[in-house]
This record gives structure tokens, C-alpha cells and sequence, in this order.
């Protein structure tokens, strides 16, 4: 079987959440593929480099791959602020590995999808507390995705309300995206629909040069 290694640079450890989605994308168009993943952690380092195109190059050095995604919130910024920025920090010589992942608001919301996998992460998979998600297509208009999803957790867990705050809520994001099975929700999205067609070309490209 073939393989494919990927390397995911983000802003912070929280991103991680990231990897089960980009696995996924990828499954999609290479089912016949070994999808390896990793996160630079490059936070470990003694001097972590600080500007964006000094992280890819450390990246790409420390965590050799096939496809390198750099991961930037739009937030505040419009998503092509984001992907100007990300383009013009990559080096020339390593553009056509680099695929750019820009959540409208934060990655948090790309996981408002899943009941089942929500009440599972925060550990009553049977709960039968009311819980709403938002319509997908409404996901990235929220103003603060994160909280919402939080919320959710605190909800499904159904602890009382003293140790509902207390919820190892980054571990459990991180727990919510390994439990989806199907992102494919996330396509009436622009911005998950740039990032799969942006995959899809790559793809294409690789299977050209061999």
C-alpha cells in the first residue's frame, strides 16, 4: 500500500483537533493510501522561530512530508488575508507541497456537527440532555464559535454545574474530532470546500509527476 505523510503547522496545540478532518479529506481522494499524520510541535524547540515563513521552512525540516497544511483562523481577518499571508510566507521551493486551512472564524466550529460524538467525548454517551446544534450552513457566522461548543460539552456531560467548569475542555475538542466518522457535512462550507478542492489538486498534481 501506498503512503502519504502530512505535517500540520498551526498557531497553537488546540489545532491538533485539525488532524482527524485533514486525515479525512485525504482518505476521500487517496482510498487506496496510508495516511500518516503528525503535528510540528515546534513549541519544544529552545528557540521556537517566530515569523511564519521561518515556522514552514522549520517545519518542513523537522517533520520531513509529502504535503505540508499551514493552519491560520480567518477570526477577524478575511479568509484571503489569511491565504495571502500563508502564500507569500512559503518558500518558493516548497510551494507546491504547502496547502493553506482557514477556518472563517475558528477551527472549533468545523466541529458543531455530531451529537453522538459530542455526548461520547464528554463522557455520557448515553445522555439524554436537549441538545441543538447549529444548521451547518450557519457554523462559520458565529461570533464565538468555541464557546458554543464548550457550552455543548458542559451540557452533554450532565455534571453538576461545580464540576461542569472543571471539564479538560482542549482534551476533550481534541476527543471530539477523533469521534466523527463523517465531515462531509462541512462541504456546504466555502472555506472546507476550498480546502478539499485545494487537496483534490494536489492530489492531481502528485499523481502527474509519478
Amino acid at each position: 500500500m501506498k503512503e502519504l505523510y502530512y505535517t500540520l503547522l498551526s498557531d497553537g496545540s488546540s489545532d491538533r483537533a485539525l488532524l482527524p478532518i485533514l486525515t479525512w479529506v485525504l482518505a476521500q481522494h487517496l482510498p487506496a493510501t496510508a495516511i500518516q499524520a503528525v503535528w510540528a510541535d515546534l513549541g519544544r524547540l529552545p528557540r521556537p522561530p517566530k515569523d511564519l515563513s521561518s515556522r514552514i521552512e522549520t517545519a518542513i525540516a523537522l517533520y520531513p512530508c509529502d504535503i505540508l497544511f499551514v493552519h491560520r483562523d480567518a477570526e477577524r481577518d478575511s479568509p484571503e488575508h489569511r491565504y495571502k499571508e500563508i502564500q507569500e510566507a512559503s518558500p518558493v521551493h516548497l510551494a507546491q507541497t504547502i496547502i493553506c486551512v482557514v477556518p472563517i472564524r475558528m477551527l472549533e466550529a468545523w466541529l458543531l456537527l455530531d451529537l453522538v460524538a459530542l455526548r461520547t467525548a464528554a463522557g455520557n454517551p448515553n445522555g439524554v440532555a436537549p441538545l441543538s446544534l447549529p444548521v451547518v450552513e450557519q457554523i462559520e457566522s458565529l461570533p464565538d464559535p468555541k464557546s458554543v461548543l464548550f457550552d455543548l460539552l458542559r451540557t452533554a456531560s450532565d455534571l453538576p454545574r461545580n464540576r461542569r467548569n472543571r471539564l479538560p475542555f482542549h482534551k476533550l475538542v481534541h476527543r471530539v474530532a477523533a469521534l466523527i466518522n463523517d465531515f462531509s457535512p462541512l462541504r456546504g462550507l466555502a472555506a472546507f470546500r476550498r480546502l478539499e478542492q485545494d487537496v483534490m489538486s494536489q492530489v492531481q498534481s502528485r499523481t502527474e509527476r509519478t
